[in-house]
């Protein structure tokens, strides 16, 4: 064997490893992309730099916290993550875990805000109750199993045929996912924060739920009022106009905001309490 042809094989194996583990991370944090689990994610990350801190510093009682934290956090990680595990695993029995997913496209966005801006003034005038969750950084589709799943084209028809009453799917929340109806007749979680006005339904408080574990954007029509709403951050928006929520969803969904940094909106804010 001539000389340094081992070292060069050496090199080429260990540096081929890197690249493959550093692919199965990649691979691995696309899975869990869009759950809840991202953000359990980064307070591991915060456990885990501090930990480093306290040692760099010698405080000896952080270090010992953070050395506690990090021995009974695998079994923790095991427990915490078991939906997102899961899903992991049916997609790898199933060839997916490698697939790559689109990206949407800034007008299908604007595209879907016109729908579900139509669909709510049309529903408002009539009084239809509505509750339309539109996801963002952090994923749902622990709530989007617990529907009717779609995976549809967002128009206005769409949504509205959904919350006629008495129909099979006009119960729950209709989940909007990657400029999609990902499904309908979902359970979210309910707030149970007592500033929340008595006058309020299920809808809104349920509402308020999601967007207290999520950072998503829910619109509500109310059935009694036909009064438009939006939360966002564990905020309630009450009594919009049609204008004002059409706004609100271009400023909070598209990465465009300068055509509506102009407009000063004056958001009716009624944050219960």
């Amino acid at each position: 064997m001539p000389i340094g042809e081992l070292p060069i094989l050496t090199y080429l194996g260990k540096a081929i490893d890197v690249l493959l583990v550093w692919f199965v991370i990649y691979k691995l944090i696309m899975v869990i992309r869009g759950t809840k689990a991202v953000q359990l994610l980064k307070g591991i990350t915060v456990i885990v730099v501090v930990r480093f801190i306290s040692s760099f510093l010698g405080l000896n009682t952080l270090q010992w916290l953070m050395d506690q934290a990090l021995t009974w956090g695998f079994l923790a990680v095991i427990i915490i993550f078991q939906p997102e595990l899961r899903r992991a695993l049916e997609q790898l029995g199933r060839g997916r875990l490698f697939s790559r997913s689109g990206v949407p496209e800034e007008d299908e966005g604007i595209t879907t805000i016109e729908a579900i801006a139509k669909a709510t003034d049309y529903m408002a005038k009539r009084r239809i109750g509505a509750l339309i969750s539109i996801e963002r950084e952090t994923g749902m589709s622990d709530y989007i199993e617990t529907g009717i799943g779609l995976h549809a084209h967002v128009s206005s028809e769409l949504l509205i045929n959904l919350f006629i009453p008495n129909t099979p799917l006009h119960d729950g929340a209709v989940i909007i996912q990657k400029n999609q109806v990902a499904a309908a007749a979902c359970y979210l979680p309910l707030s149970e924060s007592p500033f929340i006005s008595k006058e309020l339904g299920t809808r809104h408080r349920a509402a308020v739920g999601i967007s207290e574990v999520t950072d998503s954007i829910t619109v509500v029509v109310s059935e009694e009022t036909g009064n438009i709403s939006v939360t966002k951050n564990g905020e309630l928006y009450r009594e919009l106009d049609i204008e004002t929520l059409k706004q609100m969803l271009l400023k909070e969904l598209t990465s465009s905001s300068k055509t509506t940094s102009s407009t000063r909106w004056q958001w009716r804010s009624k944050k219960d309490g």
